[in-house]
């Protein structure tokens, strides 16, 4: 996707310092190691770009993990719960509402919520998952109900099966289920995909649509007989 050369695009990483180095060097973002999770680098992350760059246009919610093991909801720990549902929804739930301040203030802004077709469907094997993204999901609805009339736009784009490391142990399996009919388009989905629907969002060309759910999943979210 190329970059507006009018704005400065900054992202965040947790760990994968090699995957933060390739963005950087692929489109020139600004990259700061950065837990969503954590109170303490969400404030030094704003701090950073109140002090640096004065004003923000867009926000896009885009950290997410999935259990660091798939397990039965009968056998699933508390702690795998805790730490997917920090980075999933507590995380990108308070960092928007430091964020929509200063967009109140600035009376303008565009929000975009990453979540997942897993936010409507069960999948029992990581519950922890699930439960943060339908969580995420009413965070959207709230926030763009708040922030409707301080011309601040908010959206949620739910994808489904896209190509990611997050899927790579199971990629072959979810390939075999789509070519059996799962999804009505008969591909994955690719990163380009999401991406273009938050360069959608970014333009403008959805700024009367605040709080619409943008699926970006191959069809997977009609129902047919």
């Amino acid at each position: 996707m190329e970059l507006a050369k009018s704005h400065a695009v900054i992202a965040t990483y947790r760990e994968n310092q090699a995957a933060a180095d390739s963005l950087h060097n692929e489109t020139g973002a600004e990259m700061i190691r950065s837990d969503i999770g954590s109170a303490a680098d969400r404030d030094a992350l704003v701090s950073h770009l109140s002090a640096n760059y004065g004003r923000l246009d867009l926000l896009v919610n885009n950290a997410g993990i999935a259990p660091r093991e798939r397990r039965d909801i009968l056998d699933a720990t508390e702690a795998s719960y805790d730490e997917v549902l920090a980075t999933n929804l507590k995380g990108p739930h308070f960092l928007t509402q430091q964020i929509a301040r200063w967009m109140v203030e600035q009376r303008s802004g565009r929000i975009v919520f990453i979540t997942s077709i897993s936010s409507y469907t069960a999948s029992t094997n990581r519950a922890e998952y699930c439960i943060s993204k339908a969580g995420l999901s009413m965070s959207v609805a709230l926030y763009a109900q708040r922030l409707a009339a301080e011309n601040v736009q908010v959206f949620e784009i739910r994808p489904g099966i896209i190509r990611t490391d997050m899927v790579a142990a199971v990629e072959k399996s979810y390939e075999e289920k789509i070519a059996a009919g799962l999804l009505p388009q008969r591909r994955m989905g690719e990163p380009q995909d999401v991406a273009r629907a938050v360069r959608a969002v970014a333009d403008g060309l959805l700024d009367y649509s605040t709080g619409q759910v943008i699926d970006v999943d191959g069809g997977f979210h009609m129902r047919g007989l």
